[in-house]
């Protein structure tokens, strides 16, 4: 997909819808979010809120495109009540809200290939969505706001087809308390103050998955860790919270370094710049977005679980929000990758070689429960740590028996190839196929799709 903003998509044809219909079906890891009757090909969200009622006032303007014919268009929405919805400028009088769904009925059933607009206003007290991994969405920290959509959290403060398939271009206009800042992805194209409030704009230029569109509101002070797009580098900011400024100019100190080791080693970054959001709050784990982010206060340190975790999320700006799977099975694409970008680093920071980390990691799921199908977990286990680290080991047998130049060319080829879009396991295997000429379905399938251990990957 090109990094401009999208045009509206076209269905060719019915087969292609079809296909379409077929490729994008509701995740079975989330049965009740996101549907295939429509793709979205762009978001403009208008956001009025007020911390201290923790009061959320939306208008959400959607451009769509049917896949095959529908009498009914249903959006994901929950804790917030729409108010009034237009349809390609047309009132719309029938419109209903159950469970965690927008239901809206249309005055006549839409043809397939149909391009539509949808405009709605909502507003509501926003709160976490509640499910198997615990909270997620938006959230009130002490003194602000977070968002923490993964996997389904988006609907807790936008309409949306929560479909991680379903990427689009997006707009966010957040207008909230002055002397605080608002961040959101992409790049800020317009701020300006009224009376006691600020309004900031930013403008997400690339395809998006839903779960990873964030706000993040606080009290932050705007830091610059990198200036210049260079040596592998884009422009790379930090948003703090005051007292928090030294602390997070030492703990994101090697950032940059790491960006240069993954632009080698994966292909140029992927987005223009990047943000980190470090809030006052400290964070059980850091949080991933689309070109930010956020990490507790909890996470500056110079140790390795500190630093790790640093390089585990500027990874995810490769791995999840450019290449992003197309369904939650595959989420090994995202974590696997993810992890093995911290192996990476490990060794070229100096403090364990790749190898050192690998037979850690398999020392330690040899030592556990051998129960779970990384390449595909279920819901319950999407984010089970051995996803991750056996997901890591897959990519370090492919390493091991294709070795480094191939390997290398592979992940480049990967990132180019499916710049911004979406990804499966099977498309990886045949990639790697071209690229290495392994039989990488024999390699991989012990490691991703049997629950036996295999042995530890050694030269």
């Amino acid at each position: 997909m090109s990094s401009s903003v999208p045009s509206p998509l076209k269905a060719t044809d019915t087969g292609a819808a079809a296909s379409e219909q077929a490729a994008s079906a509701p995740d079975p890891y989330m049965p009740g979010h996101g549907t295939n009757a429509y793709r979205v090909s762009r978001y403009e969200l208008d956001l009025d809120y007020k911390l201290s009622s923790n009061r959320l006032s939306g208008r959400a303007v959607l451009h769509a495109l049917t896949m095959y014919p529908t009498a009914a268009l249903v959006l994901d929405l929950t804790g917030l009540r729409a108010t009034k919805i237009q349809l390609n400028g047309r009132r719309v009088r029938k419109f209903s809200q159950r469970a965690e769904q927008l239901v809206i009925v249309p005055e006549a059933a839409l043809p397939a290939g149909e391009e539509f607009t949808l405009d709605i206003r909502y507003e509501g007290n926003p709160v976490p969505r509640r499910g198997l991994w615990g909270e997620v969405g938006w959230e009130e920290l002490t003194d602000g706001v977070l968002v923490a959509g993964q996997p389904n959290g988006a609907a807790s403060w936008f309409p949306c087809n929560d479909h991680p398939r379903d990427k689009a271009s997006y707009r966010i206009s957040v207008t909230t308390d002055a002397n605080y800042r608002a961040v959101c992805n992409g790049t800020l194209i317009a701020h300006t103050s009224r009376a006691s409030r600020e309004t900031w704009v930013y403008e997400q230029a690339e395809p998006m998955a839903t779960y990873l569109a964030t706000v993040q509101i606080g009290r932050y002070e705007f830091l610059t860790l990198t200036p210049f797009p260079v040596d592998g580098q884009v422009p790379q900011f930090a948003a703090v919270p005051a007292l928090l400024v030294d602390a997070a100019r030492e703990g994101l100190a090697r950032q940059p370094q790491m960006m240069r080791t993954f632009a080698k080693c994966f292909g140029p970054y992927p987005f223009s710049e990047y943000t980190v959001v470090v809030t006052g709050d400290e964070l059980e784990i850091p949080l991933e977005a689309q070109t930010l982010s956020i990490l507790g206060r909890n996470h500056l340190d110079q140790d390795w679980d500190s630093q790790r975790l640093i390089a585990h999320e500027l990874a995810h700006q490769w791995f999840g929000n450019s290449l992003t799977a197309a369904s939650w099975a595959d989420i090994w694409l995202h974590e696997g990758f993810a992890c093995y970008a911290e192996w990476i680093w490990s060794e070229e920071a100096g403090v364990l070689p790749v190898a050192d980390r690998a037979a850690a990691a398999w020392r330690k799921l040899a030592s556990g429960s051998q129960d779970i199908i990384v390449g595909d977990p279920g819901p319950e286990l999407m984010f089970d740590d051995r996803v991750y680290k056996r997901g890591a080991l897959a990519l370090h047998a492919l390493r091991i028996r294709c070795g480094d130049l191939a390997f290398f060319a592979l992940l480049h080829d990967w990132t180019s190839d499916n710049r911004h879009g979406s990804v499966s396991t099977a498309g990886f295997i045949l990639a790697a196929d071209r690229t290495t000429g392994l039989d990488t379905e024999a390699l991989l399938h012990p490691w991703l799709h049997e629950t036996a251990l295999p042995l530890l990957p050694v030269r």
